[in-house]
């Protein structure tokens, strides 16, 4: 440090400019490329090992959903307040706003008001299982 400190002092103001913009460089580096090892939250994407589609099934039943939505296997009930989920799958937006994927949706079925404000779908209570199995069946219910 002293050898470059007199050699800044021969440069004069834009010496010491130079070297502190170095400096800042090295440090960004350093910060990026710290990043890079940085892993992001943990991946809950349902995946058809931990799911189970007959449980979720019974679920949209159990927890009202069929009060609102018409479902493409059940013939009874069938609600007609809220959109049919046949084909969801297919659909690129969860209430036209949000994309389609499976974190935003597990979220999206348990607390829907929080992510549309102003939304008739009420929010609903169900463990993280639950949601990766509802999440699961209504991303396979597929256009026909």
């Amino acid at each position: 440090m002293a050898a470059d400190s007199s050699a800044m002092a021969g440069r004069g103001a834009s010496g010491m400019r130079d070297h502190r913009a170095v400096r800042a460089s090295r440090w960004l580096v350093l910060a990026c490329a710290s990043l890079i090892g940085c892993d992001g939250p943990p991946d809950r994407t349902p995946t058809l090992g931990d799911v189970d589609l007959g449980r979720a099934r019974q679920l949209v039943f159990d927890k009202g959903c069929t009060a609102c939505h018409s479902f493409p296997d059940r013939k009874w009930p069938r609600g007609s307040l809220g959109p049919s989920l046949d084909g969801f799958g297919d659909q690129g937006l969860i209430a036209g706003r949000l994309p389609n994927q499976p974190g935003t949706l597990m979220q999206f079925i348990r607390n829907a008001p929080a992510m549309v404000p102003g939304t008739a779908m009420p929010a609903i209570a169900m463990t993280d299982q639950e949601a990766r199995d509802v999440t699961a069946y209504l991303l396979q219910l597929k256009s026909r």
